[in-house]
C-alpha cells in the first residue's frame, strides 16, 4: 500500500482547476482588450471625439488592467501538456488531408481571412469596386460616423488578420505549443468585437441609412455569426485534442516512446 495514491485525484483535480481558471482569464483578457481598445478609440476618432471630457480617460485603466491580467497569464508556467510521447507523434505525422476537422477550420480561417481584408479595405475607404458594392449593399454600418465600426474593422485588419494567419500556420506545422493560449484569446476578443458590432448594426438607435439593408439581412448576419465563430471552433479544437500541437520527447532513462495513451504526456515544468 502507498499513501502517497491516495492524493493522486486531488492533484488532478487541482491541475485541472489550474487549466480551467487560466483558459478562462485569458478568455476575459482577449475580450476585455478588444472592447476597451475599441471603445476608447472610437470615442477619439468618431463624431463623439470633440466632447471628450478629462473623466473620459479614466478608461485607459480598464484597458491596462486586461493587458497586465494578460500578460501575467502569457508569461506563467503552464499548467498543462507541453511534450508528447506516442500518440503525438503518430498524430503529428498526418498530412492535413486526413486530418478532416484540421482541413475544414484551415478553410474556415481563409475565408475569414479574406473577409477581414474586404472589410479592412472598405474601412480604409478602397475605390475597389468589391468595397463599393459590399459597403452600399451589405454593410453600409461600416461608414457609421460613431467611428466604433471602422476602428473595429482597423483593429481587426491589422491585428487579427496576422492571428488567423498565424492559426492556419499552427494548424499546418506541428509542435506550435503557443497554439492554445492565443486561439483562446483571440477567441474571446472575436466574440466581443462581433457581439458589438452586430447589435449595434441592429440597434434601434442606428440610423436607417447605415443599418443592413432587409434583402441582404440574413446574408450579413450569417456571415458575421460565422465569422466570430471561427476563432471559437480553433480554440475548442486545440483544447480538446491537443497532441498536434505538442513537442515530441522520450521520458527520461527510455529508449523509445512510450505506446501507452495514459503515459503519452508529461508536465513540463518551467
Amino acid at each position: 500500500m502507498r499513501p502517497c495514491n491516495t492524493f493522486k485525484p486531488h492533484v488532478e483535480f487541482s491541475l485541472i482547476i489550474k487549466k480551467a481558471y487560466r483558459t478562462l482569464g485569458l478568455f476575459w483578457a482577449g475580450s476585455l482588450c478588444a472592447n476597451m481598445s475599441v471603445f476608447i478609440t472610437g470615442i477619439v476618432a468618431g463624431k463623439y471625439g470633440s466632447e471628450v471630457r478629462p473623466a473620459f480617460w479614466l478608461n485607459f485603466l480598464f484597458l491596462l488592467m486586461p493587458v497586465l491580467g494578460a500578460v501575467t497569464l502569457f508569461t506563467r508556467p503552464k499548467d498543462r501538456p507541453l511534450i508528447g510521447g506516442y500518440n503525438a507523434q503518430h498524430v503529428q505525422t498526418m498530412k492535413l488531408i486526413w486530418r478532416p476537422l484540421d482541413l475544414i477550420l484551415v478553410v474556415l480561417l481563409l475565408a475569414a481571412m479574406a473577409f477581414t481584408v474586404l472589410r479592412g479595405l472598405v474601412a480604409l475607404d478602397s475605390p475597389l469596386e468589391a468595397c463599393s458594392v459590399y459597403l452600399s449593399q451589405y454593410e453600409p454600418y461600416l461608414k457609421d460616423p460613431v467611428g466604433y465600426p471602422k476602428v473595429m474593422m482597423l483593429h481587426l485588419f491589422f491585428y487579427g488578420l496576422p492571428l488567423l494567419g498565424a492559426f492556419v500556420y499552427g494548424l499546418l506545422k506541428p509542435g506550435c505549443t503557443w497554439m492554445s493560449d492565443w486561439t483562446t484569446f483571440f477567441a474571446g476578443a472575436m466574440i466581443q468585437c462581433q457581439w458589438s458590432h452586430i447589435g449595434g448594426s441592429l440597434h434601434s438607435r442606428t440610423t436607417t441609412p447605415f443599418r443592413i439593408p432587409n434583402d441582404a439581412f440574413w446574408t450579413v448576419l450569417g456571415a458575421n455569426l460565422l465569422y466570430a465563430a471561427v476563432p471559437v471552433l480553433v480554440a475548442m479544437r486545440v483544447h480538446s485534442n491537443p497532441y498536434f500541437f505538442l513537442k515530441i520527447a522520450p521520458f527520461p532513462g527510455q529508449t523509445g516512446l512510450p505506446n501507452s495513451e495514459e503515459k503519452d504526456t508529461k508536465y513540463k515544468e518551467k
